[in-house]
């Protein structure tokens, strides 16, 4: 499988197979990435996401009453783009929260 990507000034697009792209289920449309060509042959390496991005949690078990504030108990769940992670009990379907790219780690919870 593979993903097109189209450069923001020039309009260019290249395809990129899944395999270069660190965490692809982590990628919306439209997503800003940094990819990295060789300089000689111009073909890409690798793709990377920002450090964070902004998902919506599509599917999680309710919250508990009264886990409001505690970050050490966890629970999966499903983000907008398909992808699971574990997040803390308090975290409700709907919300939208702060994914670490590098470790596919709860960030915090978007405000608004």
């Amino acid at each position: 499988m593979g993903y097109h990507f189209m450069h923001r000034e020039t309009f260019e697009q290249v395809s990129i197979e899944e395999g270069l792209i660190s965490n692809p289920d982590l990628m919306k449309e439209g997503q800003d990435v940094e990819i990295v060509f060789h300089a000689e042959t111009e073909t890409p390496l690798s793709v990377d996401l920002p450090p964070y991005v902004e998902l919506e949690v599509t599917y999680t078990e309710p919250g508990v009453k009264g886990d409001t504030t505690s970050t050490t108990a966890m629970k999966p769940a499903t983000l907008e783009t398909g992808a699971t992670i574990s997040v803390p009990l308090f975290i409700n379907q709907g919300e939208k929260i702060k994914v670490d790219t590098r470790t596919r780690s709860y960030g915090e919870r978007v405000k608004g």
